[in-house]
């Protein structure tokens, strides 16, 4: 049943967030709604295994994948996952398990099969159609925000985005927490110009210089960047972008982040 593909307590974080559904005609109401608890199931069952949406198996999940993509369409617009994403960081920040005082920033490059916005020729990929995932973690690789761009992109382009897209996290007394004490980055991110700009906003700049050999020991803070990438590639269907509509792989990036985060509050009780 789709009911058990959704755990009970991801619905119930989802749910209070969700839209209310459109009342039904009382003249020729047609067929009943697919309740949205099915149709999150289809979502998720599209974002694990990468299945198109055509290609939902409408029996084993009671939802087509029409329905599903619809559904999700909605709840993108209505600033769904962005929220679900803020209130699990909240919890894990009031249980004690988001560490902002560090935190570091990369990118990856994933192939893009369709046109659409943020797309552009990736120079890892001979040119091909592709898109950035920019992603900010915290000490333990806790997935804090992410942006979308155009594989064409670099990666110094989407620091200061970066950091604003990062949501005011509350749980813990005082002020929510918006942004790190300090910022780990490679050597990508090596511009004098940003350095300025992070210490203006209070953040300690810990940037690896270009021109010198490695060995730097920045992979002793940075390697949980890679660990997150490999966390978000565990869901099949960001592996690649196939969505046309940039909205909608954002809203699926940030309903894996919310999975991830969920994970992560699991394990830790």
């Amino acid at each position: 049943m789709p009911a058990d593909v959704v755990p009970d307590d991801l619905w119930d974080r989802v749910a209070p967030l969700l839209p209310p559904a459109p009342e039904r005609r009382h003249r020729h109401p047609g067929r009943l709604r697919v309740p949205d608890r099915t149709a999150l199931a289809g979502v998720l069952f599209v974002l694990r295994t990468g299945v198109a949406w055509r290609d939902v198996p409408a029996k084993a999940v009671d939802c087509s994948g029409v329905t599903a993509w619809r559904r999700l369409r909605d709840w993108t617009e209505a600033g769904v996952w962005p929220r679900l994403h803020a209130a699990l960081l909240t919890e894990l920040r009031s249980a004690d398990l988001l560490d902002l005082d560090d935190c570091s920033v990369d990118g990856s490059h994933v192939r893009a099969l369709k046109r659409g916005d943020h797309v552009g020729p990736s120079p890892v990929d001979r040119g091909r159609p592709g898109s950035k995932h920019h992603l900010i973690v915290d000490r333990h690789g806790t997935p804090i925000a992410v942006t979308l761009t155009g594989g064409n992109r670099h990666d110094v382009t989407q620091l200061l985005p970066l950091l604003d897209a990062v949501p005011p996290i509350r749980g813990a007394r005082g002020r929510p927490r918006r942004k790190p004490r300090c910022l780990y980055a490679d050597r990508g991110y090596d511009f004098d110009r940003h350095r300025r700009l992070l210490w203006k906003r209070g953040i300690k700049p810990v940037i690896a210089r270009r021109g010198i050999a490695h060995g730097s020991g920045l992979g002793k803070v940075r390697w949980v960047d890679e660990r997150a990438f490999a966390w978000l590639h565990q869901f099949k269907r960001l592996r690649t972008r196939y969505e046309r509509r940039a909205d909608l792989h954002q809203g699926l990036l940030d309903l894996a982040f919310s999975l991830i985060c969920l994970r992560r509050l699991r394990t830790s009780f």
